[in-house]
């Protein structure tokens, strides 16, 4: 990961689709079916102990793994060499019950599903937060008067309350549908190329549904190697999020400037100045994930499970989209609650604005009064976003 990457994103996320994480999430898989492919007498229950208890990432050459990855194309290959041979030292009988009867496919779809349901969380968690500071900030702003402005041009008198309850509202919108996106679309992927689990004994169905069960996903009842859809939702949802915190973020910035002076983000720990840092973090993401959510949604006609191209695509691109949608929930996560409002700044554009228009007109639009309505609406909208979704459900 470049350094540039850092700034950009978080140390968590980079440590949720670091490579060892990948690597571990990959063995998680591959106990986990062992485990259920004993319990339903597919494989022997000596050698789902065997291969259990050598799904452990310290007893593995993680970067070695990368290396032969990037040569054949896969990190699977190299993974189950390394855990047969693993497995091999304690019990070689057990060696061909590695992997049984399974394809790379779901192997690495379920571990990036494992992967993505902690992105989503942290991502989550974050949005609530900034959900929260904006509604306390249009809460006690309710009725604080300032410039409307249409085009970078004031307009009328609005209140800042208002505006952060229009802040506010896209991301609440965004936490209800990427909770949804994720419970649907965070699954066990098992079928193999074929998709009938044809050497599971009949018994296909029910080791999905346990396997689901075990790594906490959602059993789709089937494999859904090309069937892209749901998956990506959650990707086409954190991109509509990303776009929403730009949003804001430009305001924010514009609010800021030094002629207009009426907001400002809080000054870094050791400065005096306020550089509005978090919202360049924001601005950055939303201008890279159009192109992150493009690729992903180019990446869907894909000939056949495992098509080469496409989905290698997706799986470079996904990583990328999270770490920039988490860069950006997290810099406005930690600025807006310690955001500087500067109420006496706003009435003064107000009053300097009103000082050079007729009468009329100052009266008729630039009324600071203007703000009591204003107050109304977006108390409002505070009350029906306090609502929340219900985010208690996990991803079953």
């Amino acid at each position: 990961m470049s350094l540039f990457e850092g700034v950009l994103s978080t140390p968590e996320m980079l440590s949720v689709f670091s490579e060892r994480s990948l690597v571990d999430a990959m063995l998680r898989f591959e106990a986990a079916l062992a485990r259920s492919q004993a319990r339903l007498g597919i494989i022997p229950e000596s050698a789902a102990q065997s291969i259990a208890g050598s799904c452990k990432v310290e007893l593995f050459d993680v970067a070695k793994m990368v290396r032969d990855g990037a040569r054949g194309g896969s990190v699977a290959a190299p993974l189950l060499h390394g855990l047969k041979e693993a497995v091999g030292l304690f019990n070689a009988d057990a060696m061909p019950f590695v992997h049984f009867g399974i394809g790379d496919q779901d192997l690495v779809d379920t571990a990036m599903a494992l992967l993505t349901r902690e992105a989503v969380a942290l991502v989550e968690a974050d949005l609530a937060q900034s959900v929260q500071a904006l509604l306390r900030l249009a809460q006690r702003h309710a009725e604080t008067p300032m410039l409307a402005r249409t085009s970078t041009q004031p307009t009328s008198v609005t209140s800042f309350g208002l505006v952060c309850a229009a802040w506010a509202a896209p991301l609440a919108r965004s936490r209800g549908r990427l909770a949804e996106a994720a419970r649907r679309g965070l699954q066990v992927q098992l079928g193999g190329a074929g998709g009938t689990l044809d050497r599971m004994q009949g018994q296909g169905a029910a080791l999905r549904r346990q396997l689901a069960e075990a790594l906490g996903l959602r059993d789709p009842g089937v494999a859904w190697h090309t069937q892209r859809d749901e998956w990506l939702a959650i990707g086409c949802e954190l991109g509509l999020m990303v776009g929403s915190l730009g949003m804001l973020a430009k305001d924010l910035l514009l609010l800021g400037q030094h002629e207009i002076g009426e907001v400002a983000e809080p000054a870094e720990s050791g400065r005096g100045e306020r550089l509005p840092r978090a919202s360049m973090v924001a601005l950055a993401a939303a201008q890279r994930a159009p192109q992150r959510v493009a690729a992903l949604l180019a990446a869907m006609p894909q000939a056949h499970p495992g098509a080469l191209g496409g989905w290698q695509a997706e799986l470079a691109e996904w990583p990328q989209l999270l770490l920039s949608a988490h860069g950006s929930v997290r810099a406005l996560a930690g600025a807006l609650p310690g955001l500087h409002v500067d109420a006496a700044r706003m009435r003064s554009n107000i009053h300097r604005l009103r000082s050079g228009l007729p009468r009329g007109a100052a009266a008729e639009g630039f009324d600071p009064a203007l703000a009591e309505t204003a107050g109304v609406l977006a108390l409002a909208q505070v009350l029906a976003l306090q609502s929340p979704p219900d985010l208690s459900d996990d991803t079953r």
